[in-house]
């Protein structure tokens, strides 16, 4: 997604519209702007967010609970203010209050809510009615790596933040956009001419 995409994607899921869609946001939050897998992101249990950051030490991939997928992926993902603010009205308004319960509980306390089920139901519906139903989890993560990229960020902090290697956010997360590409391609240009 571009910037103006991502823009139009949270302000589709707007927080304050009904309690459902608070998790929405968040969810697409913690894939934009935290980077997160989406395993990821329904593994996250209320205490183990904190005041600045989430701490990732499991995940939850098609209902079976398990340790993050590599080594790198065991760390504590930063969060964005505004983020910060959208988890804190969450926090205050989801049913389970207890630091082992599921950010994003199910029906069934006991396990979160499942990744497509949520896609399905309730993002996706969403994007759609603005043109952006092909986003899924993955757009989610990729744009994170690609707009941080164009903002210059190290790509060392993109890589921590993600929990994989530079070489991994390099050369299979981040897509330069054409425009870009075009301003560099213009840059070299210019060299030639007197």
């Amino acid at each position: 997604m571009t910037l103006d995409q991502a823009k139009l994607a949270f302000s589709v899921l707007d927080l304050r519209e009904r309690v459902i869609v608070k998790w929405e946001r968040v969810i697409v939050k913690l894939g934009v702007l935290g980077g997160m897998r989406c395993s990821e992101i329904f593994g996250l249990r209320r205490g183990r967010i904190h005041e600045d950051s989430a701490d990732i030490v499991e995940r939850v991939s098609r209902r079976d609970i398990d340790t993050p997928k590599t080594e790198k992926s065991v760390r504590a993902v930063a969060l964005a203010s505004g983020l910060r603010q959208d988890l804190k009205a969450w926090l205050s308004a989801s049913p389970n209050t207890s630091p082992d319960g599921w950010l994003f509980p199910s029906e069934n306390p006991a396990m979160p809510i499942g990744a497509d089920n949520m896609m399905a139901r309730y993002i996706r519906p969403r994007l759609k009615t603005v043109g952006l139903g092909w986003v899924d989890y993955r757009v989610m993560r990729r744009t994170h790596s690609c707009l941080m990229n164009e903002l210059d960020i190290d790509p060392k902090l993109i890589a921590d933040q993600q929990g994989h290697t530079v070489d991994v956010n390099l050369n299979v997360y981040t897509r330069t956009s054409v425009e870009s590409r075009i301003e560099a391609v213009e840059s070299l240009e210019s060299r030639f001419v007197n």
